[in-house]
């Protein structure tokens, strides 16, 4: 008959595998995706959704480390758009360098930003990044002579005119499946390292955490850095691929509200979790639009799907899955009687070496149970 644990080091076994099976199969259905589309308008959804998850992975870097929640991301994005095509504009520069510069340079200006803004927790840290997404929004309609104001921007086309419409929907989407990919490489990267061990531990209790040595605030200001560079990032690979820049767009609450969003239904604290809710929330959104046109039910819509969401699957739906997997594992289902003697007598070993006490009269006692 298999032991306990012969039987839970098989069921985990199967389990990676089928984790590593589905990571597979998913990468080839994102890969094949352009093949696949029918049209250049559902490759153009497709596009919008690999933004929404780049945007939301660089979103998450804040929101799933620390637990601070912006609201005002959209200000980074905005920014990483109109920087990225003012230097191909203004300077010359070309198409993908703008793209990196803007996205350093838009990292830049987060430090000071960060400095005053991560001094305040809670609904004030809410408020000052509302804040400052608003002001981005009357300054870029004001300054008419930089951004265009109101009227927009014209973002030149990185690739050649003979380049077709669906064939630019490709490259953009692959261009932003691989900024997603890149993101969560440095996402888990800090996840497993001594510094995502802090900035989890401000998540926690910062102000434990500050007690116990970690430099909360400089962590802070760093994981608020790089978010802002990959969502600048995000921004800027928008702004090449619509070739166009609406500051009402650029600028919106509604856009950082859905980084929120997403991040919080597939999860915020796992890796793939912004990449789910971006599909959940970007297929719908497209979904509803195309329904119901210009009218704002697909606002009311998606409303009714989170709530759902969340009255049902309150830490994401990557976590509920998670959790239904822990409890079909068979180690929730045995009891200390389903041990064979060797097992028992290991186990009080085990906790006589932890504990640092005698467990021979509880060895004792176990053969006699055992008997």
């Amino acid at each position: 008959m298999p032991s306990a644990s012969s039987t839970r080091s098989a069921f985990d076994t199967a389990l990676l595998g089928v984790r590593g099976l589905i990571l597979v199969v998913a990468a080839v259905l994102v890969l094949a995706f352009p093949r696949m589309a029918p049209d250049a308008f559902i490759l153009s959804v497709g596009v919008v959704i690999a933004s929404y998850a780049a945007l939301a992975v660089g979103w998450n870097f804040v929101g799933g480390f620390t637990g601070y929640i912006s609201l005002g991301h959209a200000a980074y994005s905005g920014l990483g758009g109109y920087g990225t095509a003012l230097l191909i504009i203004d300077a010359g520069w070309n198409p993908w360098l703008a793209l990196v510069g803007a996205a350093v340079a838009v990292a830049l200006i987060a430090v000071p930003i960060g400095v005053a803004s991560l001094r305040v927790r809670g609904a004030s840290f809410v408020i000052v990044s509302i804040s400052l997404v608003l002001i981005l929004l009357l300054v870029s309609q004001s300054w008419s002579g930089l951004t265009g104001g109101s009227n927009g921007l014209r973002v030149p086309r990185p690739f050649a005119d003979d380049v077709l419409r669906p064939e630019q929907h490709e490259r953009f989407f692959y261009l932003n499946v691989a900024l997603v990919v890149v993101a969560l490489a440095v996402w888990w990267a800090i996840d497993r390292s001594r510094f995502g061990t802090g900035l989890k531990a401000i998540r926690e209790d910062e102000d434990k955490a500050q007690a116990l040595g970690v430099p909360t605030f400089a962590y802070k200001l760093a994981v608020f850095v790089i978010s802002a560079f990959f969502t600048a990032m995000a921004g800027g690979l928008y702004a090449l691929w619509f070739g166009s820049l609406d500051p009402i767009f650029q600028f919106s609450i509604l856009i950082g509200s859905y980084m929120v969003l997403m991040s919080l239904l597939g999860g915020i604290r796992s890796l793939f979790g912004p990449v789910v809710g971006a599909v959940i929330v970007g297929y719908s959104l497209e979904y509803f639009k195309a329904q119901y046109g210009d009218t704002q039910f697909h606002l009311v819509a998606l409303g009714l799907l989170l709530a759902l969401v969340v009255l049902f699957m309150p830490d994401g739906v990557l976590p509920a899955l998670g959790s239904l997997v822990d409890r079909l594992r068979p180690d929730r289902a045995t009891s200390i009687r389903e041990m064979t003697a060797a097992e028992l007598l290991e186990h009080n070993r085990a906790i006589e070496k932890d504990s640092g006490t005698d467990g021979a009269a509880e060895d004792r006692e176990t053969e006699e149970v055992v008997r």
